[in-house]
């Protein structure tokens, strides 16, 4: 490619105009686009509150209600995945299956989320947001009232291969928050809807376990039915119609595909999150698999109920949220990353240390695990979401993507180590994953320019400042590669 089209493709892909109240000195020029007359209504035919509506030049006020109800739908979306968990031997029972058969819920449920992140979510870089957000939580919706009736078994794994693939909403909360949100609030914005996405996870296995102990396992998914037609009113009554983040070059949905493979391969930095989230999400998944091992075990004896309520421990820790989201907006993203991969492994020795102690350890543990991996994840997808915000979306994709590859292999490694050599070694086997952190992130310093791979670049510096407080900074001639990168080349 020579240089006059490089130049005509950084003109052709603009950024969207910002929504947030100022062009801050950290943003990135963007050429003005022609003007087109607003958006009326969703579809086609739902009207679109009036101040909610973007036209060109309006500001969209990121505010702590706004926040919250991003939060919210972050929760009761993600709950979909987990709900099944503490059910399995009832749907087994109720279906007339094997525990083996009806072990394949969760993994269809976990595959179609990943097929609804890799397929679905990068769209969010070419296309009206809010529109789509509504379509797939409704689309979810109709579908959780299939689960909560059918009487067949394979209708039941399809469904939940297709709520998986709907259940995307954190996925495209994120970089929508990350538009939105003033930089130097942008940590905190997205540590609310990380918040929820963790929040989400443990909520729903405890109220799973509630129904199906109190009730019967169809209540849980009439109740997930409702809470989601709720989450469906208020994503209408809250989220603004951004518009998409390239503007002025439409792209094909082959090349934003094709693009987000590029950058899973060429962006130092999002490399590094990923390497980091793989290991944190593995580490955390293996903890609280075998959690149920231990304490359904003969050391404890808990029953399922008191297992699932168990999940409140670590709500504690994850309904730190604000605080922790505070913290990282006044450093360099890189510092509370490295502080709560340290904290991870204080709390892994101690989960070594610790076989056969009673309860208050496994608390401890629960508690701190919840905190700091909620720390790590957000301290991560702001450094994810600070790359490139015409290319937010896609970016961010393959860092949940990462994440969700993280969860199958702690899964699948915590099992075995557990059933093979006990508690103590599923926390050594956390601790080698902690080490692996440290070497990934003491590679790449806190200050690198974008396309620098090894090294450390700018200091030591841990406190942000105004030139610090968003994207990451570009050598000369990286803002051209990169728009070429995101482009049609």
């Amino acid at each position: 490619m020579n240089a006059t089209e490089t130049q005509t493709e950084t003109q052709t892909q603009t950024p969207a105009p910002s929504v947030r109240e100022s062009t801050l000195a950290d943003e990135p020029h963007t050429s003005h686009t022609p003007h087109t007359p607003p958006v009326t209504r969703d579809f086609g035919f739902l009207p679109i509150p009036e101040r909610l509506r973007y036209v060109e030049g309006k500001v969209f006020e990121f505010g702590l209600l706004m926040n919250i109800a991003l939060g919210f739908m972050s929760t009761f979306t993600m709950a979909n995945l987990s709900y099944c968990q503490p059910l399995l031997i009832n749907l087994a029972e109720t279906f007339g299956v094997s525990y083996s058969k009806v072990s394949q819920v969760p993994t269809l449920l976990q595959a179609g989320y990943a097929v609804g992140v890799v397929f679905i979510s990068p769209v969010g870089d070419i296309t009206r947001r809010r529109p789509l957000l509504l379509l797939l939580m409704t689309i979810s919706t109709l579908l959780t009232i299939g689960l909560a009736i059918t009487a067949n078994f394979v209708a039941f794994e399809v469904l939940s291969f297709f709520v998986g693939m709907t259940s995307i909403i954190t996925a495209m909360l994120q970089p929508l928050a990350a538009d939105l949100a003033p930089p130097h609030r942008r940590a905190r914005a997205i540590s609310v809807i990380v918040s929820g996405l963790l929040l989400g996870v443990l909520i729903s296995r405890v109220l799973a376990g509630v129904f199906g102990q109190l009730a019967t396992w169809r209540a849980t998914y009439y109740f997930a039915v409702g809470i989601q037609a709720l989450a469906v009113l208020i994503a209408y009554f809250f989220i603004p119609d951004c518009p998409p983040s390239i503007r002025g070059q439409r792209l094909s949905y082959t090349r934003i595909l094709w693009t987000m493979g590029k950058f899973a391969g060429t962006e130092p930095a999002l490399i590094q999150a990923c390497l980091v989230n793989f290991a944190t999400s593995a580490m955390f998944t293996s903890f609280w698999v075998t959690l149920t091992f231990l304490l359904g075990g003969p050391l404890f004896n808990y029953s399922t109920l008191d297992i699932g309520l168990f999940g409140f421990v670590g709500m504690a820790g994850v309904l730190s949220a604000p605080l922790t989201g505070r913290f990282i907006d006044s450093f360099v993203p890189w510092y509370p990353t490295f502080i709560s991969v340290l904290a991870l492994g204080a709390t892994y020795i101690l989960q070594t240390a610790a076989e056969g102690l009673n309860i208050g350890a496994v608390v401890v543990i629960a508690f701190s695990l919840n905190l700091f991996r909620q720390m790590n994840q957000s301290a991560l997808a702001t450094t994810v979401l600070s790359i490139a915000p015409e290319a937010r979306s896609r970016f961010n994709a393959v860092n949940v993507l990462s994440l969700f590859l993280g969860q199958v292999a702690g899964t699948a490694a915590g099992t075995s180590v557990y059933l093979q050599h006990g508690w103590r070694m599923t926390g050594v086997l956390a601790l080698s994953f902690s080490v692996w952190q440290i070497i990934v992130l003491l590679a790449r310093g806190p200050h690198c320019e974008r396309y620098t791979w090894f090294g450390w670049q700018g200091g030591w510096q841990m406190r942000k400042t105004l030139d610090s407080s968003a994207e990451i900074p570009e050598k000369s001639g990286d803002l051209e590669k990169s728009s070429a990168v995101a482009a049609n080349e």
